[in-house]
């Protein structure tokens, strides 16, 4: 006779995650605990099926590796089954509503995940629209402002490397150049909003063009406020980078530019020299760690180097991606 499995709150069931803003402090806690919990068990071995028969729509607008997969495989070992989907092939793209949407796949499964990430001003509100009539939880898996799978699986990777208690441990979240396309601005808003709230002391740098968009940087500011700890913006990467415990250096785009990303990304040329290297990391504290969302741009972004040094958690970081989007589903599905 299989075993019981451990019981699981409810406190959260049934909530969409949108942003890690939508959720208290205590609701991050039990989500990291969930995901400790989940990631033991996957290394010993141990049966996690909280989800039998269950079914997660993932509705993609955008690529993606880490995301696909690890619902994909996170649902299988809680023994649901994720259905990908993308846009194009889909009925959206002949202007299907997000309403219809978010009834039709309600009535069909258990959660509906979206990714729309690419358009600032749309993914947000796309899946916002879509959870306003869904009757399951809503994941974002990521849109314009947040990626938050990706940024509780950052928190998830820093408690592991320097404990829970990261009061006075500083994260230098910088831009760094890439010629491969105008990404994202949601990694970069993510870290700002999260990390404060759990001891971290944050330092944005970018070029005077980079600028995150507006309601995240205010939100950032008012929870260093709140929980004591510190936001401070700077122009300069090695300023940033100077004492830091953590190095997350990526790149990302401009917001009035991502409808003529060329325009962005020549304009990027100028500054080819925004680089996470070994002289960069030596700036940082001797035990700083690197970290990136991937896929990195190597030897623009990040130097082989550092992306494949001792100090690199880039892979733990992507691995945790798996168990923390288990969490969310068991959690809340």
């Amino acid at each position: 006779m299989a075993k019981k499995l451990p019981k699981l709150p409810k406190t959260v069931r049934g909530k969409d995650y949108i942003e890690t803003r939508d959720w208290t402090d205590k609701d991050i806690e039990l989500l990291l605990e969930t995901s400790g919990d989940l990631k033991k068990a996957f290394k010993s071995g141990k049966s996690t099926r909280y989800l039998p028969d269950k079914t997660v729509f993932l509705f993609f607008f955008d690529k993606s590796t880490r995301t696909r997969n690890s619902f994909e495989a996170g649902a299988t070992q809680l023994g649901a089954h994720a259905h990908f989907i993308s846009a194009e092939t889909s009925q959206v793209a002949h202007g299907e509503s997000p309403k219809d949407m978010g009834i039709i796949l309600s009535s069909y499964g258990h959660a509906i995940a979206i990714r729309h990430d690419l358009v600032p001003g749309e993914g947000n509100s796309y899946m916002r629209e879509v959870a306003e009539h869904a009757t399951v939880p809503v994941f974002n898996m990521q849109c314009d402002i947040d990626h938050p799978f990706q940024t509780l699986a950052d928190l998830m990777t820093i408690r592991e490397e320097f404990g829970k208690n990261l009061k006075g441990r500083k994260i230098a979240v910088t831009w760094a150049y890439a010629p491969s396309y105008a990404k994202p601005m949601s990694v970069p808003q993510g870290l700002i909003t999260l990390m404060p709230r759990f001891g971290l002391d944050v330092v944005l740098a970018h070029p005077p063009e980079w600028k995150l968009m507006k309601e995240p940087m205010a939100f950032a500011r008012k929870m260093a406020k709140e929980h004591g700890t510190r936001f401070d913006v700077t122009q300069d990467m090695d300023e940033a980078c100077k004492g830091a415990d953590i190095i997350y250096a990526k790149s990302w785009g401009i917001e009035e530019l991502f409808h003529k990303p060329q325009d962005a990304l020549e304009l990027s040329k100028k500054y080819t020299s925004w680089i996470c290297d070994e002289r960069r990391m030596k700036l940082a504290k001797k035990r700083a760690i690197y970290m990136h969302c991937l896929p990195a741009d190597r030897n623009n972004e990040v130097s082989d180097a550092v992306l494949d040094g001792p100090q690199s958690r880039v892979f733990p970081e992507a691995e945790n991606r798996l168990h923390t989007c288990k969490a969310v589903m068991a959690l809340t599905m």
